[in-house]
């Protein structure tokens, strides 16, 4: 997409960027900051684009019958949300496992599910659970389980400015909540990715 050349905020969310520019006591009309207004709303349009997902058609019928009733995993799926407190990134690796009934989903739609609700204001917690609840609903597993690992600039540039410091969530719905075996089986592979 070519930006425009225009200068001048052309939107609600250009001109709250160009009020926090001055609120900070910056001079927008200055030369590196002319485009910013622009640029930090498109950027906040991107990283909030899940709130515009229907998963339904972004699964697009993507679900096959198969006899396999062995565990699936997609791992190291790589995240980039934005705190609701502070509006500051976290990222990292989500880690996600179902038990199929009959039904198996397109691999590539796992990320997909991923990104839909990782691509809005968020806190982990819910996220992790979010991505759970939404495969267990519409694919129909025996269970599911979901691991997130991620690093959050909230934590790491202000507050207590911890910069090793590592959230690990996780959410098991079905055989992954009621059976250790199973729980135990994803936790075992997601560990030993390295």
């Amino acid at each position: 997409m070519i930006e425009s050349n225009t200068t001048e905020p052309n939107g609600k969310l250009e001109d709250l960027v160009l009020n926090v520019l001055h609120e900070i006591g910056e001079d927008p009309k200055r030369d590196g900051l002319v485009r910013t207004p622009h640029r930090v709303a498109k950027a906040y349009r991107h990283l909030t684009s899940g709130y515009g997902v229907d998963i339904d058609k972004l699964l697009n019928g993507a679900l096959f019958e198969v006899i396999y009733d062995e565990m699936v995993i997609v791992k190291d799926i790589e995240l980039y949300s934005l705190c609701e407190h502070h509006m500051l990134p976290f990222y990292g690796k989500a880690h996600v496992a179902y038990l199929p009934n009959r039904k198996v989903v397109g691999l590539s739609k796992i990320p997909r599910i991923v990104d839909a609700f990782a691509r809005r204001l968020q806190v982990q917690e819910r996220l992790t659970q979010q991505i759970a609840e939404t495969l267990m609903e519409k694919i129909a597993p025996q269970g599911v389980g979901v691991v997130i690992e991620a690093r959050h600039l909230c934590m790491m540039m202000r507050g207590v400015e911890k910069q090793n410091s590592t959230a690990v969530t996780s959410a098991m719905l079905g055989t992954f909540r009621d059976c250790k075996e199973t729980r135990d089986e994803f936790l075992t592979l997601v560990r030993g990715r390295e």
